[in-house]
C-alpha cells in the first residue's frame, strides 16, 4: 500500500516529532510512508474564516499532490473533516470538473491515524510500550466530527505497561477551539482551568490527545501549574516501545 502522511500546518512547523512517531508505528508495521514534499495547507483556515473561494488553490494542490496514493493518513480530525466534508463543496461550487472528479476520488482514502490503524489496517496492538498512567482527551472534533467511538481508547488499552484512567466529564472542552481561543480570550482560560482540574484529578502522569493543537494548550496551562504532568499526542505513545519511550 502507498501511504503518504499529512502532517498538518500545525504540527509540520511546530511538532514534527509526532509525525515521525506516526511514521515510526507504521514501519514498525511493515509500511513504507512518503512525505510529499508539495504538500502545503488544507485550506482550513481560509474555509472557516470566510475566504472561501481562496480555499480552492489549496484543494487543488491537495488533490495534485497526494492522488497517486492508496492512503493519506493525517494527525489532525479538524483537517480530515476539512478534506471529506467541505473539499467536495468547493470543487462543486468554485472548480471545473476535471477537480470535482479528483477530489471525489481522494476523499475517500483520506484516514485520521487511529482510525487508520484499527478500520484499514484492522490493528490495534502496534507492539508500544509505555509503563505510565495515562489519561486520554478526545477533542471536540474528534467525537463531533468523526466519531472515533473507542478507537483511541482500544489502542491505548493494548499499550503494554500503561495504566489508563478515566478522566471525569471527558466531553468537556478544553477551551481551544481553534481560532474561538483568540477570538473568546475570556472564556478560553476557564475552560481550560475546569480542565486542569480533571486531569489533576487523575494522578495521570500524562495527558493524551489525538490532535495537537488542543494538547499544545493544554500542555501550556500545565506547565503554568507546574504540575509536572506531560501532554503527549496518542501517535507518541503508540511509538513507545522495549527500552523506553521515543
Amino acid at each position: 500500500m502507498r501511504i503518504a502522511l499529512f502532517p498538518t500546518c500545525f504540527d509540520d512547523t511546530l511538532l514534527p516529532g509526532t509525525g515521525r512517531a506516526v511514521v515510526d508505528v507504521l514501519e514498525r508495521l511493515g509500511h513504507t510512508v512518503d512525505l510529499p514534499l508539495a504538500r502545503t495547507c488544507c485550506g482550513q483556515m481560509h474555509f472557516t474564516t470566510g475566504y472561501r473561494p481562496d480555499a480552492v488553490p489549496l484543494v487543488r494542490r491537495f488533490a495534485d499532490t497526494f492522488t497517486g496514493y492508496e492512503a493519506v493518513v493525517t494527525l489532525s480530525a479538524s483537517c480530515v473533516g476539512m478534506v471529506r466534508d467541505h473539499h467536495p463543496d468547493l470543487a462543486a461550487r468554485y472548480a471545473p470538473a476535471e477537480l470535482q472528479e479528483k477530489v471525489a476520488r481522494l476523499v475517500p482514502r483520506i484516514h485520521e491515524f487511529t482510525e487508520f490503524l484499527t478500520d484499514a489496517l484492522g490493528v490495534v496492538d502496534v507492539g508500544a510500550v509505555f509503563p505510565h498512567r495515562v489519561t486520554y482527551h478526545p477533542t471536540c472534533h474528534s467525537p463531533g466530527g468523526l466519531r472515533p467511538g473507542e478507537r483511541p481508547l482500544r489502542l491505548l488499552r493494548a499499550v503494554r505497561g500503561i495504566e489508563l484512567v478515566d478522566l471525569p466529564a471527558s466531553d468537556s472542552c478544553c477551551g481551544f477551539g481553534g481560532s474561538s481561543a483568540l477570538e473568546d480570550a475570556a472564556a478560553s482560560p476557564a475552560r481550560l482551568a475546569d480542565r486542569m482540574r480533571g486531569f489533576l484529578d487523575t494522578g495521570a502522569e500524562v495527558v493524551c490527545a489525538a490532535d495537537n493543537s488542543c494538547l499544545t494548550h493544554i500542555g501550556g496551562g500545565l506547565a503554568r501549574l507546574d504540575s509536572g504532568v506531560r501532554a503527549l499526542h496518542l501517535a507518541e505513545i503508540l511509538a513507545g516501545a522495549e527500552g523506553g519511550p521515543r
